[in-house]
């Protein structure tokens, strides 16, 4: 067998060798003007199960037929179809949900949706939330992690109670720790503590936002919660939600800890070390709340090229379609959540990559082109595609996601979401210093970025897959400019009506962005490479176990070995 730094060369030194012209005619003009068409108004924000669902659909298939695609999607009356159904739940709160705050100190509050409170619709099957008098139990950070050797919980029973939870890891704050340093890990997200809730039979959640850990402001939380919700269909619902998953602000939190003559910052502090004990707080709540539940059918677009020697083995180029669609209205009165960053930026990019794909000659394995429906309600259509693959997964080489895009022109660099070890990174450094560019890696680990994008889908089950992100180090402006416009995107537009596409973007940079994200996935559809995680990575294992399924021609699997992709010390790879 070779080593460890040998096969990592062998990747790059095929990426190197394999030189390519940069793909004919990729447009920034045509990556604005379908950006411009799917995020103006007329699609309503591209709310799944929404009518704008079948205009963005009709849209995406339209664009791939004219490039010159095939038909992917589900198999009818022996037909590929254009789209793969992907039934989901849809829950939507009717009315206003009524709120009753009992902070045990002879004190009442009434609190508004949307603005102490962000409650979901419920997810767990359930059409009425009824909540009386409910106890609130504060869990820290609500892990249990025994390969850390961490619990929040101590085997207290938690049934029937609301945890109040805080928002990232134990890690955030202070940069080490027993989670890796300022990174955030999954532990982190507020899927997890949802999930780990309903796992141990709690009545609800409520997670103190707090905008630095979060990565994002109190509009995104009550712009994300307060609309219809959506989920996979489940067998059991139950065992994945609690009735009553919500968000409360800090002020509010720190009201109810200092009614049980308890300081909210101290109890913080308690709760970043291994001898954290849950709290019981005095304070209960009383809730109730209507909701419309049905079954929908919400649909990923599907099409492809198939590979001229080896069809059956993909290179998947993915990108969400949906946004948030109509919901509540801004300071200005609007109520459509365009999305022209998030995500139209990734599906214009995903149609030119079909554009590219097409005038160059055909590749040895087949190139999948994937728009998944309801990202922004948990990576659903990627998780539903995962699960009920079109093609198998362990015949999928990579995974090359794009969610957002470079609108501020060409940078020096680029990053991926997340700090993963994989092959295919390795191979993407490789190809982005031919446009003399440099990887970064992603400069706000502590967001999660990583269990953010759908290439999160793709990895559960053992799948290589990135999410690329377009440079910050901007040509012109520098860092400086960069993080400013990035850090302004994410405080007044992300998530927000506001998010539309502008005349003053600059689309040569993601011109360059799908050049560069094009010419890796052609040498990966021309080799026999089958790229892999790094050993100590948790992904690895999965993807191991499917190695009898690929072809037995195909040359040893690299390994990420070189220095831009190790981690330094103190940081988790």
């Amino acid at each position: 067998m070779k080593t460890f730094r040998l096969l990592a060369a062998s990747a790059i030194a095929l990426a190197a060798t394999q030189s390519f012209a940069a793909p004919a005619g990729v447009s920034a003009q045509r990556l604005s003007e379908i950006d411009k068409t799917i995020s103006s108004d007329a699609f309503e924000g591209r709310g799944p199960a929404t009518r704008a669902e079948t205009k963005t659909i009709n849209y995406i298939v339209d664009q791939y037929r004219q490039a010159g695609l095939q038909p992917a999607g589900d198999t009818v009356n022996g037909k590929r179809q254009w789209t793969q159904v992907v039934p989901l739940l849809k829950s939507d709160i009717t009315g206003n949900p009524q709120f009753t705050l009992n902070l045990g100190n002879g004190q009442s509050i009434q609190l508004t949706q949307g603005d102490q409170i962000a409650l979901k619709a419920p997810l767990n099957g359930q059409k009425t939330i009824n909540l009386a008098n409910t106890p609130l139990l504060f869990v820290g950070y609500g892990v249990s992690a025994p390969e850390r050797g961490w619990n929040d919980f101590k085997g207290q029973d938690v049934r029937g109670k609301l945890l109040v939870v805080l928002i990232n890891d134990p890690d955030f704050e202070g940069g080490e720790g027993d989670f890796g340093g300022k990174a955030m890990t999954y532990y982190g997200r507020w899927t997890y503590k949802y999930e780990q809730a309903a796992k141990l039979g709690a009545a609800g959640v409520l997670i103190v936002h707090e905008t630095d850990p979060a990565s994002y402001g109190w509009n995104t939380v009550k712009n994300s919660n307060t609309n219809t919700q959506f989920d996979i269909v489940r067998q059991n619902p139950a065992a994945s939600h609690t009735a009553f998953e919500s968000w409360i602000q800090r002020p509010l939190a720190q009201q109810i800890f200092a009614a049980s003559d308890l300081n909210f910052d101290q109890a913080k502090a308690q709760a970043k070390t291994k001898a954290f004990q849950p709290i019981p707080l005095k304070a209960t709540l009383t809730a109730n709340a209507q909701a419309d539940v049905s079954t929908i059918n919400s649909h990923n677009v599907v099409g492809y090229l198939p590979g001229k020697k080896y069809p059956d083995e993909t290179v998947i180029y993915s990108a969400h379609w949906d946004h948030l669609g109509i919901g509540k209205p801004d300071e200005r009165g609007d109520t459509i959540y365009n999305g022209g960053l998030d995500n139209a930026t990734g599906i214009a990019q995903l149609i030119e990559q079909a554009r590219a794909f097409v005038r160059e000659p055909r590749t040895d394995r087949s190139v999948v082109f994937l728009a998944v429906t309801a990202e922004e309600k948990g990576l659903l259509g990627s998780e539903y595609y995962a699960q009920n693959p079109l093609f198998p997964a362990s015949k999928t080489v990579g995974v090359l996601n794009t969610d957002g895009g470079s609108i501020w022109g060409p940078a020096k660099n680029f990053t991926i979401s997340g700090s993963a070890k994989l092959d295919l990174l390795d191979m993407l450094i490789a190809e982005g210093k031919k446009q003399n560019r440099y990887y970064s890696p992603d400069p706000h680990p502590e967001a999660g970025h990583f269990f953010r994008s759908d290439h999160f889908s793709f990895a559960k089950v053992g799948v290589p897959a990135i999410s690329f992100g377009d440079g910050n180090d901007l040509v012109k402006g520098g860092t400086a400019r960069g993080e400013a416009l990035g850090k302004e995107y994410v405080t007044k537009h992300y998530h927000q009506p506001s998010d539309e596409w502008s005349p003053a973007w600059d689309f040569t940079g993601m011109a360059q962005d799908v050049q560069l994200l094009h010419n890796l996935g052609r040498d990966l559809a021309n080799s026999r490479l089958w790229p892999n995680w790094a050993p100590d990575a948790e992904f690895r294992a999965i993807r191991d176990k499917s190695a009898a399924d690929r072809s037995p021609d195909a040359e040893p699997t690299a390994v990420p070995a070189n220095a831009a992709t190790a981690p330094k010390k103190g940081e988790r790879g």
